[in-house]
């Protein structure tokens, strides 16, 4: 077996079931290597945690760790891409609603963030700060309807740029409306983390998802 640290050849196998690298004289666990391999097939694959868990006969709290880790593996992976692009092509501004909320009433639990192309198609999304922060003060005073109309009125013409739309835009919009209904109750807090994950999915095919994880 291969080692996973220095990728040499030659391994040989311990009395514990682990195995030690001829080279770099590093241990291993070849079942946990085989566990993560099957984690992140789930993750490529989109399947929840608790999916991945009864599919695999896996601890559900080993699994959601794991998952965790591999969305803040490719938090660091994406920004580092980001900042070594060579050009911009366009951005703009998205506001995502739940398909179960009311689009007037729960206009402030929606996610504000710029998604941008660079280098001719790869997705970059900037989350911006959270709309939530303005709800009470807009409902308290009764006048959330015309607070709502100002609002909507400001998103509009409040753009950073007048780039062109792109269509690459669209179609990162189109799949993450399709993406993110599959995870049940996302927490407001960790809705940066299922972003960067359809940003990441949608930039890069299974089989390279699988090499860079």
């Amino acid at each position: 077996m291969e080692c996973i640290y220095c990728h040499h050849h030659l391994t040989y196998r311990l009395a514990n079931g682990q195995r030690k690298c001829q080279r770099c004289r590093r241990k291993f666990s070849p079942q946990k290597v085989q566990r993560t391999r099957y984690i992140i097939e789930c993750f490529c694959n989109d399947l929840t945690v608790q999916e991945c868990a009864k599919l695999y006969s896996i601890n559900y709290l080993t699994v959601k760790k794991q998952y965790e880790s591999l969305r803040s593996t490719l938090v660091g992976f994406l920004e580092e891409r980001y900042q070594n692009r060579t050009t911009t092509e366009a951005f703009e501004e998205y506001i995502y609603l739940g398909k179960s909320k009311d689009p007037i009433k729960d206009i402030f639990d929606g996610y504000n963030f710029l998604t941008f192309v660079y280098d001719k198609r790869f997705i970059y999304n900037i989350l911006m700060p959270d709309l939530a922060r303005f709800k009470n003060s807009f409902y308290d005073d009764g006048l959330h309807m015309v607070y709502y109309n100002q609002f909507r009125s400001f998103l509009r013409s409040a753009k950073i740029s007048k780039n062109p739309t792109h269509p690459r835009i669209y179609e990162f919009w189109d799949y993450l409306e399709r993406f993110l209904p599959q995870f049940y109750g996302i927490k407001r807090e960790n809705f940066f983390y299922y972003l960067k994950e359809a940003e990441f999915k949608f930039n890069f095919d299974c089989k390279k998802l699988k090499e860079l994880l």
